[in-house]
């Protein structure tokens, strides 16, 4: 076994994600206590320069065909699963998105490794890597122990991008293609973007967002009053939309929309790591929850235990 850890690069319409730059980084700090390198993989159709730009690498494998050139499954599998049983990395760091927990799970169960989905924290002791992994809806840390080579699915958010901006020119490597490539039975037709729909939530400086806690469409008019005098717009989390009390064009999570307001006013939200995916870079979080170990309160600047109600009344005779 090496003690290489592998990189998994996520891009979308030709640029790598901030979320690729961010396990990048992580996987540099966790190189520096396993004494492996760190080796970037990258998939797609004339992504070379993205391999480039993946600095943190020591170097960067590179799969280059037009079978690739967008993402499916069945393709990305064809290449990685003999990849890694080549080269058998000490950890494969993938991204906790559905890209990444699609490639996660099945490259787990075909190489049979452990699996760590959802994880936030990485480290070593006594040689063994040690992923803390939000579970129960990121209301319990569990610290799995990985003894030998696994696989981790790492939540956005986690680790700072600029680490992994930080180097030299990696050198790259061009990786042959299996046959298997050629014979898939999944093929790409189209990428359908999310509708913007009545209210673009992702350009609004102020949100104020509503989940379960909200309890009935009925109260949705509070929530809109108050948007409404801060100057602002009414978001959801998940629950609110699949209840049909709002669209979907205002969800916001990894099925939703990704937003970075001035200020983030979460109403009764209880901070699913998924939802927290997607509002975690808002300048000001402010969380209103009568649950006072809800995971919204991990990461909001400042925490309310109190009744979403009493607390929206009061703001809006105030303003």
């Amino acid at each position: 076994m090496a003690q290489d850890i592998f990189v998994i690069a996520e891009h979308l319409k030709g640029s790598l994600t901030e979320g690729t730059f961010e396990i990048l980084g992580a996987a540099r700090t966790l190189a520096g206590t396993t004494g492996g390198s760190v080796v970037g993989v990258v998939l797609g159709q004339g992504v070379e320069p993205l391999a480039g730009q993946m600095v943190a690498a020591d170097r960067v494998l590179v799969a280059n065909d037009a079978a690739l050139a967008d993402f499916t499954p069945e393709a990305y599998l064809a290449v990685l699963e003999p990849l890694i049983r080549q080269h058998q990395p000490r950890l494969t760091m993938l991204l906790n998105t559905s890209f990444g927990m699609d490639l996660a799970a099945a490259l787990s169960e075909r190489l049979s490794l452990p699996l760590v989905a959802y994880c936030k924290k990485l480290e070593t002791e006594n040689g063994a890597v040690v992923a803390t992994s939000q579970i129960y809806g990121g209301k319990v840390n569990a610290e799995c122990v990985l003894e030998g080579p696994g696989i981790v699915s790492v939540l956005t958010g986690s680790f700072p991008a600029d680490a992994g901006r930080a180097g030299s020119a990696p050198a790259i490597e061009t990786v042959p293609l299996p046959a298997s490539l050629n014979g898939r039975k999944v093929q790409f037709k189209t990428l359908i973007e999310p509708e913007v729909g009545d209210v673009d939530i992702t350009r609004s400086d102020i949100i104020v967002a509503v989940g379960r806690g909200i309890q009935s469409q009925d109260n949705i008019g509070t929530a809109e009053e108050l948007a409404q005098a801060l100057g602002g717009v009414v978001a959801s989390s998940r629950p609110v939309t699949d209840a049909g009390w709002l669209p979907r064009s205002r969800q916001v999570g990894k099925s939703g929309m990704s937003v970075k307001p001035r200020l983030y006013l979460a109403l009764g939200i209880s901070g699913a790591p998924e939802h927290l995916e997607g509002m975690k870079d808002a300048g000001l979080i402010i969380a209103v929850n009568t649950d006072p170990n809800a995971p919204i309160f991990g990461v909001a600047h400042y925490g309310v235990v109190a009744d979403l109600f009493d607390v929206t009344e009061s703001l809006i005779e105030k303003l």
